[in-house]
C-alpha cells in the first residue's frame, strides 16, 4: 500500500473546504420517469488545502509535505475539521457511540464504523484510519481496556479482542479519526506576489480507499 501514516498539519487543513461526494448515473426515460444507479457503495471525499493557507510559512510548509508523499504518489492522513469524531459536534466521543456489531461467539475482529442517520435510512462508513488513543469500546453497555480485553489496529481500523464476542453481545465504540487522501494533483503552482496580493493556490486532495 502507497500510504504514509503521517497527518496532514492540522493547522493548514483548518479553514479548507470540501466534503463527501457520490457518483449517480441518472437515466431519463422516454416517459419521463428516472432511473438512478450507483456503482459506488461507500462516499468519497474531496478537499482543497489551498484555501487554507495563511501566511508564506504555510507554503514552506506545503510544499515540504508534497514533495515528502511525491505529489501523488503516497496517501496520508487528512483531519476532516467538520467531520471527525463518533460523536456530535460539541461532544467527546463516548465508549457506546456506535454500535460498531454484534457477537457470534467466532469473531474476534470488528472493523469500527461510523452510521449516518436521516429519517429511516442509514449509511455505515468503515472508519479506517482511527486516531492512536482515541478510541474507547464497549460490549453490552461496559467499557473495556485496550490493551486487556482488545487491540486497535490504527492503519486499518480493525479491533481484535482477545476472545471471540460472545452471540448476541453488543459491541460499541467512540474514536476521533482521519481520512486516508492523497494530493490530487503533482504540481504545486505558488508565486510571492499573487500571494500577497490575496490569492491562494489550488490544492485538491481526494479519499483513497485502503
Amino acid at each position: 500500500m502507497q500510504f504514509h501514516e503521517v497527518r496532514f498539519p492540522a493547522s493548514l487543513s483548518f479553514g479548507s473546504i470540501g466534503g463527501p461526494e457520490r457518483l449517480t448515473d441518472v437515466v431519463t426515460l422516454a416517459n419521463g420517469f428516472e432511473e438512478r444507479n450507483t456503482p459506488w457503495k461507500h462516499s468519497r471525499r474531496r478537499y482543497d488545502a489551498g484555501v487554507a493557507l495563511r501566511g508564506l510559512d504555510d507554503i514552506e510548509t506545503l510544499i515540504a509535505f508534497f514533495e515528502a508523499r511525491q505529489g501523488q504518489m503516497y496517501g496520508f492522513r487528512w483531519k476532516d475539521w467538520t467531520d471527525y469524531k463518533s460523536s456530535r459536534a460539541r461532544t467527546e466521543p463516548r465508549f457506546d457511540d456506535q454500535i460498531i456489531g454484534t457477537g457470534d461467539d467466532v469473531t474476534a475482529e470488528v472493523q469500527l464504523i461510523k452510521t449516518y442517520r436521516s429519517g429511516e435510512s442509514v449509511y455505515a462508513r468503515p472508519i479506517t484510519k482511527p486516531v492512536a488513543g482515541s478510541v474507547r469500546v464497549g460490549q453490552d453497555g461496559a467499557e473495556l481496556q485496550e490493551g486487556i480485553h482488545y487491540e486497535v489496529d490504527t492503519t486499518t481500523g480493525i479491533l481484535r479482542f482477545s476472545h471471540p464476542v460472545s452471540a448476541g453481545v453488543r459491541v460499541t465504540a467512540g474514536f476521533e479519526f482521519d481520512v486516508p487522501v492523497r494530493f490530487d494533483i503533482d504540481r504545486i503552482h505558488t508565486s510571492l506576489a499573487s500571494f500577497q496580493a490575496g490569492e491562494v493556490p489550488n490544492v485538491p486532495v481526494v479519499e483513497v480507499r485502503v
